[in-house]
């Protein structure tokens, strides 16, 4: 507790000296009197006076400021002292300083950025660990151990980079550079299309069906097999084949490939039981041994089995798959008559479908089915509390936290103080517009107004970032400061941006904005603050 308290603290304390500090600087370079530097509000708890300036913290750190001498209409200050105030300053030199501020805080993330990225980090290869059957990968000829070098000539080093050079590349060959053997291998691959759908953007990019974690050696069973009668069960893990240990499907495929037909063998198999403790479902893992004689046949269909992909693990409750009849343990056959050959490739295109109605095959205890039906909007809630409707068909395959998935293979990637630069200064406006179209969907309701969070969820975020690292806390601060330096720039009353808005005015009116005006316009400015404030506090007690 005393370390989430501590994170938190450091995470608020320096995103307000950051921005408090952009004020402060840029009125003491415009030659205004600062009588005070806060950081927090409320009682002070240290303090000292330097110059004509008396820096303190005070007690609550919800924020800070910088009072300036001559920033109130009515104030009076000494003759000599009349030309330092705020408001006897030309508009160009207020704007200035009201616009530091957040500026500050859309600058500050930079600089964290470019310490985040600089020197070593490690990250996930471009080392294929499993191709997913019916995609573009395997149609073209890669395989589990390729490294992928270049997409479309675009040098990629780690998983990421991969995945990022496939949007806007879909539906058209595209030549992809991979290593096999020592050897440089170009595949032409043509990318099926997929769009991601979030509150906050659309990106379409292409698939082609590479994953850096191999797939596990888990088994399928159709009803009335020869696995079924031998007693292998619908998620089955092989551990090994005949006291021979396997560690994934590639492996497992390589073990069975070893024996004649007709042989006994014996699998060793770890399944997970469900278990029920109160009201809590859980599973608990057990490990036997099945005897099978080897058939014709290569991979799983030697012990008459087949791989566990296109199998339903779970169906989400009230979702249009559970609505539609679709039960755990059920297979996925086809999607429109095309028959499915992975689960990849069954969620990639339904993922292009959004609500359009299609056909779906599935296989159960009763033998085939086949229905129309259409994804749906299903409520979901995230680790943090936040809700979410997002249109899918609410299947999921075998969950990979029970699979045991190999680690991925690892690379190391340097970034040199100039990349790092580069990396920070694209990454930063990237952020700033996605802040703006989620301010944008609160305004027109496409982002739900359940998901805007206060103290306790920003509590909780900077306990889980420091938690996994001081990267990801760094990272989280960045984001905290690029949304105070966007919120602040919007031109409602009390914030800098109207402020700024209001320097503007008086710049090319020549005139300021009548007092009047003003007054009301920072009374709603305050009833819209508090209530967005009621609103987070409101969220927050929910989660």
């Amino acid at each position: 507790m005393l370390q989430n308290a501590l994170s938190f603290i450091v995470l608020l304390g320096v995103l307000v000296t950051v921005h408090e500090l952009g004020h402060f600087l840029v009125a003491k370079a415009c030659g205004v009197k600062v009588l005070k530097f806060s950081i927090g509000f409320g009682p002070k708890l240290i303090g000292f006076t330097k110059g004509e300036t008396e820096y303190q913290i005070a007690l609550l750190p919800l924020g800070g400021f910088v009072k300036m001498a001559g920033d109130m209409p009515h104030e009076e200050l000494s003759p000599e002292e009349a030309s330092r105030g705020f408001l006897a300053q030309p508009p160009w030199k207020r704007g200035l300083i009201v616009l530091a501020g957040p500026a500050f805080n859309l600058i500050f993330p930079v600089l964290i950025y470019f310490f985040v990225f600089l020197g070593p980090h490690q990250a996930i290869s471009t080392l294929v660990g499993s191709v997913s059957p019916g995609m573009p990968a395997a149609a073209a000829g890669i395989r589990p151990g390729d490294r992928v070098l270049s997409v479309e000539g675009e040098p990629v080093r780690t998983f990421d980079d991969m995945t990022e050079a496939f949007v806007g590349r879909f539906d058209r060959p595209i030549p992809v550079v991979v290593e096999r053997d020592g050897q440089q291998l170009t595949f032409q691959v043509t990318p099926v299309k997929t769009v991601d759908t979030s509150p906050i953007e659309t990106v379409e990019r292409g698939k082609i069906g590479v994953e850096a974690l191999s797939r596990p050696s888990l088994v399928g069973v159709p009803p009335g097999s020869l696995a079924e009668q031998s007693g292998l069960r619908t998620f089955d893990r092989v551990l090994a084949v005949n006291d021979v240990a396997v560690q994934d499907e590639a492996r497992l495929y390589q073990a069975l490939a070893k024996h004649p037909e007709g042989t006994p063998l014996k699998l060793t198999v770890r399944r997970l039981e469900p278990v029920q403790a109160g009201a809590v479902t859980g599973r608990a893992a057990k490990v036997l041994d099945v005897t099978v004689p080897k058939q014709a046949g290569e991979g799983l269909a030697a012990i008459g089995a087949e791989p566990a992909d296109l199998y339903v693990a779970l169906v989400a409750s009230g979702s249009a798959a559970e609505k539609a009849g679709l039960k755990a343990g059920d297979r996925i056959v086809s999607l429109d008559g095309k028959t499915m050959e992975s689960f990849y490739q069954f969620t990639t295109r339904l993922s292009a479908m959004k609500e359009q109605p299609f056909t779906l095959t599935w296989r159960g205890a009763g033998g085939e089915r086949t229905e129309k039906l259409a994804q749906a909007p299903l409520e979901m809630v995230d680790g943090m509390g936040n809700p979410s409707k997002p249109v899918v068909l609410g299947v999921r395959n075998w969950d990979p936290r029970y699979a045991d998935r190999t680690a991925e293979d690892q690379v190391t990637v340097h970034f040199g103080p100039g990349e790092a630069f580069k990396e920070a200064a694209l990454i930063v406006p990237k952020i700033v517009g996605q802040m703006v179209k989620v301010i944008g969907g609160l305004i027109t309701r496409d982002v739900p107004l359940s998901t805007v969070g206060g103290p306790i969820m920003m509590y909780q975020m900077a306990a889980k970032s420091a938690e996994r690292g001081l990267d990801t806390f760094l990272e989280l601060m960045a984001i905290i400061s690029i949304n105070l330096g966007v919120m602040n720039l919007l031109p409602i009353p009390v914030l800098d941006g109207f402020h700024l808005l209001s320097a503007a005015w008086e710049g090319i009116r020549r005139r300021p904005i009548p007092v009047r005006v003003r007054e009301v316009a920072n009374m709603v400015g305050l009833a819209l603050l508090i209530m967005l404030m009621l609103l987070a506090v409101s969220n927050d007690v929910m989660r």
